[in-house]
């Protein structure tokens, strides 16, 4: 039996998922978290195969602090389950050390179906996220130019886009005020625009946030 965990920040996530899963044969919900500080409490003290995690759950401020779970408990594989772009995250996901990423449009079959796969040590990703990335070859310079933003960048531009100030961001990561006008900078060179509000709009164009 695969013991899985969600971390989630919506109740109706956690029932409805429970529920599904209720009768299955192969996978267990063993426990829900609604805060990302909870996690590694439910991963000290049960023995999670399969951590299903929301990238906007509350406490989450980086994708980097994937990296240090996956450190940590070693034999827990993590999946992203989550409604932001595809063809931005589940790439930087992967790149994280996370084995899958399931978009929150597609059906609860399709996130079982991961859960197994993955249980097996198996790196899983949408078709429509593999269709896209074999698609980039064929896109202009324009729709190419989010390849470029490393996950610190784009973590950085959904903070700048949601309107958070540098200090603020600072604060989120835990990084210099100074580190963050950098990676600033380095959006306005990397987008080609010369202030935040197009830096924001061009992301939002491009769907990176």
């Amino acid at each position: 039996m695969i013991k899985v965990c969600i971390a989630d920040n919506y109740p109706v996530v956690h029932f409805g998922v429970k529920s599904y899963f209720k009768d299955n044969a192969d996978i267990s919900i063993v426990a829900n978290v609604g805060n990302f500080l909870m996690v590694r409490d439910i991963l000290q003290t049960k023995d999670i195969d399969v951590l299903v995690l929301d990238l906007d759950l509350e406490g989450l401020s980086s994708i980097f602090e994937i990296k240090t779970i996956l450190k940590d408990f070693p034999k827990t594989k993590v999946i992203l389950y989550s409604g932001l772009s595809e063809q931005i995250y589940a790439p930087n996901a992967i790149k994280a050390g996370a084995s899958g990423f399931v978009h929150k449009s597609e059906k609860l079959e399709t996130l079982g179906i991961a859960i197994v796969k993955v249980s097996q040590g198996k790196i899983i990703m949408n078709e429509t996220v593999k269709k896209n990335l074999a698609l980039i070859a064929k896109q202009t310079k324009s729709e190419r130019l989010y390849r470029k933003l490393s996950n610190r960048e784009v973590e950085v531009l959904r903070y700048l886009s949601g309107g958070k100030k540098n200090h603020e961001i600072a604060d989120i990561l835990n990084l210099n005020e100074k580190t963050i006008s950098t990676y600033k900078l380095r959006l306005l060179t990397k987008l080609n625009v010369t202030n935040l509000v197009d830096l924001v709009d061009k992301a939002k164009k491009l769907e990176i946030v």
